[in-house]
């Protein structure tokens, strides 16, 4: 990977000298004390045209837009500027800001307009590209700790979910035949795989996290919220960034972006991130640390500009992931209902074998599989925005490729129980979004779209047992299971299909009734429809033709085939009522009527007394969401936001992850619980204390519940469980925890700041602190006293000095009181009692230079 970071960065270093040939303005943004002011927001109002202010406070902005254009000059504890353009300055324009009772005026465009997030009618979070890269959140297992709202469980990319207010993606393994309820968008295009999310974000703007259902505004309908990133576009002003990082455990991060133009009308930039760091875990039977993390990716793009009404940008992107990881530790072995000589400590006790160490932070693993985690990800995009009339008209066009190639030690032991346990996975996707925003009448604005998708995944798996496989699997006392050479080599091989399509049309409207009274109703009409096929095929073992020994054999493996079609329509909408009381209160109340489209089960199915698969399991009933908020965003006093949240969100026919007993269901197997609700609070608060301090909080409390869940699965510990000599196979869990909530989440974080000059650069000094917590959560889609992760807080800090030009560095540490803690447990296959935890990173550090020019 190093002589690919230098390639790279030389590519890019040639790139930095690109002409520009726009016509610009320019200008000098002081205080009343004549003061320059560095990163100040600089936007052409209307778009998404933004610049920012160097250490000596001056910017440059294009002005391809048609004249006459507003500039809104924006920076924490000033008043915004809203400057009239009607023709081209002959000189740098000189603007004052003074101060002003409001903190910092983020804009958004979640809402497909630039506008205030203090002024939209959504619980939003907003973390900017700066803010990330300083934080040391590239990713959005990172963006958690910032935004408490955000749940990801990951125990490798593929069984990645990503929910908000504890909501959005069945907990455990991951199952492609369902949609996830929380969107993912970069650039306007939708990724519909969760494996995005483990990703490095590369030469990201900003971070919009939305809260609660989003199907009126953006093209996929989603339940529990969206992500909303935008990146850097090109620019006619040439700028270059690179960035290198050094840490502990290896630790090398380089970051680069090149921006130019090319031509009158074409702009270019491309972007590189590369991540690379040894082990945390230590694997005592190969002798090298395991979990290591080995990520490049690349951005191009080409920005067009036919007419000052017109833009077109061309994008394409690849990543690729290659760890030597996703190992996780036994955490623990719970006893279960199973007779004595089915418990794992009397399995492994048989098997002359011990646990290479007992405490999971010990960190030490023995597994005899090797963990692979290889993906790919890339794609290509075309959008197109153009003005007309009083709105702007986009067409997003986006075709999407993901491939997965694994391998997986799913016993979590050094015993060959599986020796194989890989399901390569290619998803392809094609989308297409048609949008039109704006003012309609004088009282009217609004969106309305179409959205259309269509996806297939190709997933053609292996899963074989090991020499082990016989003790764990063995179901009575029979000598037969120790026939030598029956499981050894016995498998399946899997080949699952599904293709997945959803077209759609929304809008929504933004009517003034009065200047500060607003109503907004959405309508969104959908059409889901999924095709799938399921088959697999055993080999290997001893070849016999005893009855009993193929029945033995059977137990463990079968063939086992099935296809699925279904499809669903639905109408969802939501209406939303706000009232701004003053320029310092916005009062906001929504309910929201929304759904989760139907499922499909590709991943095998229980089965019956006869072996026969249970069919009547392999579609998905559709979620249907009612969702009710009210929240308000103030500014109580000078420099500062103040932001409460309070929802309630029941689902009906909640689609949840089933881990089954048996071997054969390779993932788990997706059910509906009857109905579950979630409930809670929210809080968003920043300070500027004086010019030198800024204070940020955010918590949330959050209760989840089975309202009615009467056929859950048996949590690990009641495993076996009989009654009157029948095994039982389900459980009634209404009224206990959905698992993943934490009922309190929590970040608190602050900088001390100072003018200074570096090398001769004029930037600012700091010293900034950041913590998160969590209170415990169940991990296990039925509780279980053995799955709760114990709750834990982590300290985050940084030292150093940052200009908008030439030389930064600073220097970091994550974790730094080296707290033991789980991010998520999970059982072995098979259910024999042992399970295993994901563990977070323990203490890291390290220092990080950038420069720009």
């Amino acid at each position: 990977m190093k002589n690919s970071i230098k390639n790279i960065f030389t590519l890019l270093a040639v790139l930095t000298f690109s002409l520009s040939f726009a016509q610009k303005i320019e200008g000098v943004v002081k205080t009343n004390e004549n003061i320059p002011l560095e990163a100040v927001n600089v936007v052409v109002k209307g778009t998404t045209s933004n610049t920012t202010t160097d250490a000596n406070g001056k910017f440059t902005i294009d002005t391809r837009e048609k004249l006459p254009l507003t500039l809104l000059v924006q920076y924490v504890g000033y008043k915004t500027a809203q400057l009239e353009i009607n023709d081209l300055p002959p000189a740098p324009l000189q603007v004052t800001l003074s101060e002003e009772n409001e903190l910092v005026e983020v804009v958004v465009s979640s809402r497909r307009r630039i506008e205030k997030v203090q002024d939209v009618p959504i619980a939003i979070s907003v973390i900017t590209g700066k803010q990330a890269e300083q934080t040391g959140a590239f990713n959005v297992n990172r963006i958690k700790e910032l935004v408490p709202s955000v749940q990801l469980y990951s125990s490798n990319p593929r069984n990645t979910g990503i929910n908000i207010r504890s909501l959005g993606s069945p907990f455990g393994l991951t199952n492609d035949g369902i949609d996830p309820g929380v969107g993912f968008y970069v650039d306007g295009v939708y990724y519909a795989r969760p494996a995005a999310t483990t990703l490095d974000f590369i030469d990201v703007e900003q971070i919009e996290v939305l809260r609660g259902p989003q199907g009126s505004l953006f093209g996929k309908n989603t339940t529990s919220g969206a992500f909303n990133i935008t990146t850097r576009k090109p620019s006619f002003t040439s700028r270059a960034d690179f960035e290198v990082s050094y840490g502990n455990y290896a630790f090398l991060q380089a970051k680069a972006s090149v921006t130019g133009a090319l031509g009158k009308k074409v702009a270019g930039r491309i972007s590189f991130s590369g991540t690379q760091r040894d082990g945390l875990i230590d694997n005592v039977a190969t002798g090298r640390a395991t979990n290591s993390l080995n990520n490049q990716g690349i951005r191009g793009q080409l920005l067009w500009t036919p007419s000052v009404n017109t833009n077109v940008i061309l994008a394409a992107d690849i990543t690729t992931q290659r760890p030597d990881g996703y190992a996780q530790v036994v955490a623990g072995v719970a006893p279960t209902k199973r007779a004595a000589y089915r418990q794992f400590d009397a399995i492994i006790k048989d098997l002359n074998y011990q646990l290479p160490s007992l405490n999971a932070f010990d960190r030490k693993i023995d597994h005899d599989t090797p963990w692979r985690s290889n993906q790919d990800m890339g794609g290509i995009s075309l959008n197109i925005d153009t003005k007309i009339g009083t709105g702007t008209l986009t067409s997003t066009t986006a075709w999407r490729f993901w491939n997965w190639d694994p391998s997986n030690d799913r016993d979590f032991t050094g015993l060959q129980v599986l020796a194989k346990s890989q399901n390569p996975t290619r998803q392809t996707q094609i989308t297409q979004e048609v949008r039109y925003a704006g003012q309609l009448t004088s009282k009217i604005s609004g969106v309305v779209g179409v959205f259309f998708i269509d996806q297939t995944s190709q997933t053609d798996g292996t899963e074989e047992s090991g020499n082990a496989q016989w003790r764990f699997a063995q179901s009575s006392t029979s000598a037969l299971w120790k026939t030598p050479g029956l499981f050894e080599g016995y498998g399946i091989k899997t080949d699952a299909n599904i293709r997945a399509s959803s077209a759609a049309t929304f809008g929504q409207l933004d009517w003034a009734i009065t200047e500060r009274f607003h109503v907004l109703p959405g309508l969104r009409y959908n059409f889901d429809k999924k095709d799938a096929r399921y088959s697999r095929t055993t080999y290997g073992g001893l070849q016999t033709t005893n009855a009993a020994l193929i029945a033995l054999k059977k137990s463990v493996y079968s063939d086992q085939a099935f296809n699925s079609s279904t499809d669903n329509t639905d109408f969802s909408g939501n209406l939303t009522v706000t009232y701004k009381a003053s320029d310092k209160i916005n009062a906001y109340g929504t309910y929201a009527k929304s759904y989760k489209p139907v499922g499909v089960n590709v991943a095998g199915l229980p089965t019956n007394a006869a072996g026969d698969p249970l069919t009547d399991l392999a579609v998905i009933k559709p979620e249907k969401v009612n969702h009710y908020e009210v929240g308000v965003k103030t500014s109580p006093f000078k420099n500062s936001i103040f932001n409460l949240a309070f929802f309630n969100t029941e689902i009906k026919d909640f689609q949840t992850n089933v881990q089954a007993a048996e071997l054969g269901v390779n993932r788990g197997y997706l059910a509906n619980a009857d109905k579950v609700r979630v409930r809670g609070a929210e809080l968003d608060a920043s300070f500027v204390v004086n010019p030198n301090l800024t204070i940020n909080a955010a918590a949330t409390y959050t209760e989840g519940t089975y309202v009615k869940f009467t056929n859950a699965p048996l949590p690990l510990e009641e495993t076996g469980t009989t009654v009157d000599g029948v095994q039982v196979a389900y459980k009634d869990v209404s009224g206990t925890d959905l698992p993943g909530v934490s009922r309190w989440a929590g970040s608190l974080g602050g900088e001390l700041s100072d003018e200074a000059k570096f090398f001769g650069n004029r930037g600012r000094i700091f010293v900034a602190v950041d913590s998160y917590a969590r209170s415990e959560f169940s991990s296990s889609p039925s509780a279980s006293r053995y799955l709760v992760v114990p709750g834990y807080a982590i300290f985050n800090a940084r030292l150093g000095f940052r200009a908008a030009d030439g030389l930064s560095v600073h220097f970091w540490g994550r974790n730094l009181l080296n707290k033991d803690y789980y991010e998520q447990l999970l059982p072995a296959g098979g259910n024999a009692g042992q399970y295993a935890g994901v563990i977070g990173d323990q203490r890291t550090y390290g220092i990080t230079l950038k420069y720009s020019l």
